[in-house]
């Protein structure tokens, strides 16, 4: 939903505002721009009423020629090779300024015909007809600017014009004399490759973004401002002063009973051994990117590095090379004929299938690849792209295998002891929650819901996942209890209970412990109301007696809120936890940045205990959050949200790829969405298989 506004020459996007300055303008590629300004929002806080300022990035249209936007927008060499479909799509509902009138309209479309045949009627002055009306002349539209404005066309003529007007009633300029108005905010989905420009172009290391905001500060001059003064408000021109812990690294377990601890949020495997690694016996290589790599050297580098991280990989069965002539087919196609080949030679379904893509990032074979794997064959796959090919790589890429597997990289040592407060002792389940919703502008796109639970307690660092379709833009979970009859539930958390009931020893868990993503406060009461009560009717609904104990934490990250190291240009150390001053006068949270911030400014998460039923301390609590940062087997580094969390992300992200919704982009819940449910039918996801379902296929 677009709830911005421009007023005087600034926009202004719900609480973020940004100024007409060429200064404050970014080219992140396709026509679009990053605009810096600035987030400005009163908060109720421990200390007393508080000014939260934060630098802000929105996404504007490139102002200036409508031509050279589409250029820009298309990489279109000339104007003539522009798709005019597609320029008529992304025009729809700007505004542009016309010369040399220098008027302001809103683009309602193009002409359906050329500048220099796109006929109008023009009414001519001096003669009338029988009626006494002014006769009308046809005439294209290149014509009347030319000779009756007498205003000169370059390139005008062979374009279509930007209609102006209403539906019946057309009005058409050329296109040369159009200029696209500044602060017009880009709401559809980045390209990877806008996306990442944003990100490099976007970000401050702590010291740049504090004397960025102490000048905002200075300039804005709230102190002026007539309402704060008639209410007696002060604004003190420093930032607030908080005392701050830093929470120790919890202490890892790897291969051969080794322990250690991470140093500044990080470790490596170098000279290590997984702490369970999986044996890769049955597994083929299959080689969509030929001939941009040797897949026969992958498989030698790859069973070299997993002997030395103890992952005994045996020789691949077979490599499995696209045929030429099935390059150009559609991606399913393609796939349906690569299992083709991998049928008719292995003897039975593998272990696991190593793909080779042809792209980095976002290849439409992955969908498709992934979809036939695991819920059609229930088969283990790991994709990778062939460039760049080092042992590093092959390592994080065998953390990945191994998971996946059934191994375990790392764990907590505390898990093995087991010794993790309130966790170890009493059976608990830990479930990590999201929403994915289509990009902004695809209202009929399902959303969807992952719900990823641990398993085999009492650790904390396995996970398996459920996801399902729901109504587009439908913020809740709706599907974690569905029954369909009396004794039958299809809902998301029966499929978790019961995994953790027969991984777990036949145990039911006496404790619930809920990491819900992506809402907001005013979102918090539907958590506990409709998220919270469907999962105790899953309960209830497989054992009327049972009353396990709840705790309800919500996770977030789209703040404006930053903490800076006192006497330090850099960022706060990993393990930095705030719950005082700045956090909420009532209601129990705190901030923590469980991650070593290497780029830019550190972003903390926003923990939000909504309900506490088991009495953590608080420190014990924190504790927990911190190690769920320790446990993420897809990497050595502690991560800046909770493991469960991500893996819900990655488990939607996945599953999203097997429907193919045109021009469909995966954006996470943390970019909001209403609560209402769409009107169309969701389609439904295709089940995994049985031997898949219980596994980090996600990771």
């Amino acid at each position: 939903m677009d709830t911005s506004t421009i007023t005087a020459g600034c926009l202004l996007v719900r609480q973020s505002f940004f100024q007409d300055n060429q200064n404050n303008f970014t080219d992140i590629g396709g026509g679009v721009l990053g605009c810096r300004g600035f987030h400005s929002s009163f908060r109720a806080t421990q200390g007393g009423l508080s000014l939260n300022i934060d630098v802000s990035t929105t996404m504007i249209i490139q102002p200036g020629p409508v031509v050279d936007f589409l250029l820009a927008n298309q990489n279109a060499r000339d104007p003539y090779s522009l798709d005019w479909n597609k320029a008529k799509r992304v025009l729809k509902n700007l505004r542009i300024k016309v010369s040399p009138s220098n008027q302001e309209y809103k683009i309602t479309g193009l002409s359906e015909q050329l500048c220099k045949d796109q006929l109008f009627s023009m009414k001519q002055k001096n003669t009338k007809n029988e009626n006494g009306e002014a006769e009308t002349l046809e005439i294209t539209i290149y014509d009347y600017f030319v000779n009756h404005r007498n205003i000169q066309l370059r390139y005008s003529a062979d374009l279509p014009c930007i209609n102006v007007g209403k539906p019946k009633r057309p009005t058409y300029i050329p296109i040369e004399l159009c200029s696209l108005v500044s602060l017009q905010r880009y709401t559809k989905a980045l390209s990877t490759f806008q996306r990442a420009s944003l990100v490099e172009k976007s970000r401050q290391k702590p010291q740049e973004r504090m004397n960025v905001l102490s000048n905002v500060l200075r300039t804005s001059n709230y102190g002026a401002e007539p309402m704060l003064k008639s209410c007696g408000v002060n604004i003190n021109s420093n930032f607030t002063q908080v005392d701050g812990r830093i929470l120790p690294a919890p202490r890892l377990r790897v291969g051969n009973g080794e322990d250690f601890f991470p140093r500044n949020g990080r470790w490596n495997f170098n000279n290590k051994k997984l702490v369970e690694p999986s044996r890769i016996e049955r597994w083929a290589v299959v080689n969509f990117s030929a001939p941009r790599c040797d897949p026969n050297n992958i498989a030698r580098d790859l069973i070299r590095c997993g002997e030395m991280k103890g992952i005994r990989i045996d020789p691949p069965f077979d490599i499995f090379n696209e045929m030429n002539q099935n390059r150009r087919l559609s991606p399913v196609v393609r796939v349906e004929k690569m299992f083709e080949q991998i049928q008719s030679k292995l003897p039975g379904a593998p272990q696991f299938l190593l793909c080779l893509l042809p792209d980095r990032k976002n290849s439409d074979l992955y969908g498709p690849w992934k979809r036939k794997n695991l819920s059609e064959y229930g088969i283990v796959t790991q994709c990778m792209a062939p460039a760049r090919v080092n042992d590093q790589y092959l390592t994080n890429l065998l953390l990945k295998i191994n998971a996946k597997l059934g191994g375990l990289n790392s764990m907590l040592t505390i898990e093995q002891t087991p010794s993790i407060p309130m966790i170890s002792k009493v059976p608990t389940i830990i479930l990590g929650m999201d929403v994915s919703h289509g990009s902004p502008g695809q209202s009929d796109v399902p959303s969807i819901a992952a719900v990823v639970s641990s398993r085999q307690w009492p650790l904390i660092s396995r996970y398996r996942a459920s996801v399902r379709t729901q109504s587009p833009k439908l913020e809740m979970v709706d599907s974690l209890f569905k029954p369909v009859s009396d004794k039958v539930d299809e809902g998301i958390m029966r499929e978790a209970l019961l995994d953790f009931y027969t991984s777990s020893g036949k145990r039911k868990p006496d404790q619930i412990i809920i990491f819900r993503d992506g809402v907001s406060e005013s979102q918090f009461n539907q958590v506990l109301n409709k998220e919270l009560d469907q999962v105790i009717e899953a309960c209830k609904f497989l054992d009327e007696n049972w009353n396990p104990k709840f705790v309800v934490i919500v996770a977030q990250k789209n703040h404006h809120t930053k903490f800076f190291q006192q006497g330090s240009p850099d960022n706060v150390l990993p393990g930095t936890v705030i719950d005082n001053k700045v956090c909420h006068p009532k209601n129990n949270d705190f901030y923590l940045c469980a991650h070593a911030g290497m780029i830019g400014t550190t972003r903390p998460t926003h923990y939000h205990v909504l309900l506490d039923q088991v009495g953590f301390s608080a420190d014990d609590l924190q504790e927990l959050v911190h190690s769920l940062s320790y446990v993420y087997q897809r990497s050595t580094t502690a991560i800046s949200v909770v493991a469960p969390i991500c893996y819900a992300h990655l488990a939607a992200s996945q599953l999203g790829q097997f429907m193919k919704f045109e021009d469909a982009s995966e954006t996470s819940s943390s970019h909001g969405g209403v609560t209402a449910p769409g009107a169309i039918s969701v389609p439904q996801l295709p089940r995994l298989k049985d031997n898949v379902s219980s596994s980090m296929f996600f990771c």
